[in-house]
């Protein structure tokens, strides 16, 4: 299974990594998964799935030798009921292998957003709003594996910075990509454009300029 399986670029590879095996993609989003629909189109076949469902809510039980996800898991924000249903897909002796954000990912992106959602002109907007990742370390994720049942845990955190090019791929990047969630909640383009036009102006001061900090958390566990 690939857990958030995003627009299919890692369920592609593993259908071509397993030419006798079944791949199934899941992901909540249906918009993701029509875009997944689109690019696996000439390898749709009996051997791929593609699902629309919650990570926190999966309809399979003991039917996977192996699960795999990038980018998905810090979007939930319940890992321990996260963990224990996905220690309940697996047959025994089956894998997980994950990558997600964790640690100090995006912190100083983080601090401005929240500081600038807390101004005069936006916090109206903002109120009671919440982050929607939950960026673990590597000791808290180890703990919760184990928990929910999982054996030969292996779980760290790596430096992944990432630069992007300009001031307006920068701009495209954080509004499609991580403030996905903020900037609905702004009433209208000119209060997104202002609030987008102060966190590129200040992201062309840092080092490189137009950077973004982000930090992995790999995970690796058995089933038992």
């Amino acid at each position: 299974m690939d857990a958030g399986c995003g627009t299919g670029r890692l369920t592609g590879e593993l259908l071509a990594a397993l030419p006798h095996g079944h791949v199934v993609g899941v992901d909540l989003s249906q918009q993701m998964l029509q875009k997944a629909q689109e690019y696996l189109r000439t390898q749709l076949n009996s051997r791929l799935s593609l699902v629309a469902c919650d990570l926190l809510h999966l309809p399979f039980t003991r039917v996977f030798d192996g699960i795999v996800s990038t980018a998905a898991f810090h979007w939930v924000l319940d890992h321990d009921l996260l963990f224990r249903n996905l220690h309940t897909l697996l047959r025994p002796g089956g894998w997980l292998e994950a990558q997600c954000g964790g640690g100090p990912n995006l912190a100083a992106l983080r601090r401005r957003v929240v500081a600038l959602a807390s101004t005069v002109t936006f916090r109206e907007f903002f109120c009671g709003f919440r982050e929607p990742w939950l960026f673990q370390s590597a000791e808290e994720a180890a703990g919760m594996l184990r928990r929910a049942g999982f054996v030969n845990v292996s779980t760290s955190v790596e430096e992944a910075l990432t630069a992007l090019d300009n001031a307006q791929q920068y701009r495209e990047y954080i509004s499609n990509i991580i403030l996905q969630r903020h900037l609905p909640l702004l009433p209208g383009e000119h209060f997104r454009a202002a609030f987008l036009d102060n966190l590129v102006e200040q992201a062309a001061s840092d080092t490189p300029p137009f950077s973004l900090d982000y930090w992995r958390l790999n995970l690796s566990a058995s089933a038992g």
